[in-house]
This record gives structure tokens, sequence and C-alpha cells, in this order.
């Protein structure tokens, strides 16, 4: 195997928080990849259920200071990283008082999503790819776990596509079982726009966005899919085919790591890439 840098954006990594399907994922497939002889960088939101003091969090004053503007408010951007010590390896944070202090995860203590959901995902998105520009560090393949990166591969390709640190990334999608029941805001479409973007970008997905519109988005502009689940919304990988890209079918969990490298050298090989 050729050593290569893999970036991955996840949604949840235990220990931080609660145990779950995409969280433990979260944390073992890049460990593994890393004991394959990649090179990794980790990120997860900063939600307000992890104990910073407990799981020694600090914040990165040389990464934190920059302002994200979604729907014309100044948002700043705050960078915290803690240490895997085991593991050998550290996991940035992004963090923000209004999009993540004082709240769970995706959803409240009554189990509604939250109402800006989608602007928090924008937030996240834009906040990992700003951190590693300034970080300048450039990954081979960048893979992202959960909802809250659906926006990663549309800003890879199309807002990003110049910046030296992802301009020959290959971006991969993990589509899961798990999402939200509520649609995001009516102005979502609008929200994500950036640089580049126009609505004809993201004409696939319909208003108000669902969860299966939000993973089209994901799915039609990334390198390649991979089935974390074992059950998902068949429509997400049926359209990830219609557009002819490479789709790696579920796998069980002792036999993810060794199908994941396989599957990063065929997108990265480029033979199969739209």
């Amino acid at each position: 195997m050729s050593a290569k840098k893999v970036l991955f954006i996840t949604q949840e990594i235990t220990p931080y928080v609660p145990e779950s399907e995409l969280a433990t994922i979260g944390q073992n497939l890049p460990q593994a990849i890393q004991e394959k002889g990649c090179e990794i960088r980790t990120f997860m939101p900063k939600w307000g259920i992890i104990n910073e003091r407990r799981n020694q969090l600090h914040e990165v004053i040389r990464l934190s200071g920059m302002n994200l503007i979604i729907d014309d408010t100044d948002h700043p951007l705050i960078i915290k990283v803690a240490s895997i010590q085991a593991a050998r390896r550290q996991v940035y944070f992004i963090d923000n008082d209004d999009y993540f202090q004082h709240r769970l995860m995706t959803s409240d203590e009554n189990g509604n999503d939250y109402e800006d959901n989608g602007e928090r995902a924008i937030f996240y998105a834009r906040g990992v790819l700003e951190t590693v520009k300034k970080l300048r560090w450039c990954p081979d393949l960048i893979h992202c776990h959960g909802w809250m990166t659906a926006m990663v591969p549309l800003y890879i390709k199309k807002a990003y596509y110049d910046e030296p640190s992802f301009r020959d990334s290959k971006v991969v999608y993990s589509v899961y079982g798990e999402g939200f029941k509520s649609t995001l805001d009516p102005n979502f479409t609008s929200q994500l726009l950036l640089k580049e973007i126009t609505p004809d970008d993201v004409n696939m997905i319909k208003t108000p966005v669902d969860f299966e519109n939000l993973n089209k988005l994901a799915v039609a502009y990334s390198d390649g899919v991979i089935q974390n689940s074992e059950t998902v919304n068949t429509n997400v990988t049926d359209y990830a085919r219609s557009l002819n890209i490479p789709v790696l079918d579920y796998q069980q969990p002792d036999k993810l790591a060794d199908a994941c490298d396989a599957f990063y050298d065929r997108i990265l090989a480029g033979t199969e890439n739209k």
C-alpha cells in the first residue's frame, strides 16, 4: 500500500460522545488507517455534551480567530484539540458559542432536531476546510462520515477546488442509516452558496431539504460512496450508481478497515472517477 494522507471529517467519535455506530467507526477506522501507514487528521464538532476538562481539550489559538459568514452573520471559528494518547493521534474540534455550546448534539432534550442544523452543518464543513488550509496540510483523500459533513464534497469541488490544500484531493462520502427526521431551514440552499457555487450546482436537492436529499447532495460531488450502515436509504446508493460513482457495499466491522483502504486506493488511482 502506498503511503497517503487521509482527512477524516466525522460527526461523532467515541469516547467523546456516547457510543453509536457512527461514533465507533469514527474512532476505529482512522486508527486502523493510521496503523496501515497513512498520515491522518481527524475532525468532529465540539458538541455541548463533550466534557472539555475530562477529555483535556484545549484551544489552538493559532488556528482560531477567523469569522465565517453565514446568512450575512459573522460566526467566530474556535478550534480545539485533544490527544488520544494510547493511539498516538489527535482529534480536532470545531467550536462556536452559538452553534455548539450549551446544546446537545443534533437534537434537544426532547428529541427535536435543532432548527438551525443546516447552518450548523455549513459552519462545521467550512470550519474544517479553513482549518486544514491553516495547517498547510494537503490530504490525498477526504473521508466524510455523517450528514453533518454532507456539504464537504460540494465545497471541495466547487468552492475550494483551486486551494493548494485541496487541489488534488478525492472525496469519499459514507452513507449511514441514522439521520434527521425534520427538514432543514427553507433558506438552506441559499445559505450554503459560497464563492462560485450557484443555485444550479445544488439543483439535485428539493426544498425543504430532507435527509435523503442532503445525502444526494453529498453523493453528487463525491468520487466514491461507502455504505457504512447495513440498512440505508437505497435511493441514495442507487443515485450514486446512476451517476457511475463507485460504491463500496456494506462491510462487517472487522473487515471495514481493509475494505476502505482498498477502496481509497481504487479512488486515488483515478480509473473510475467522474
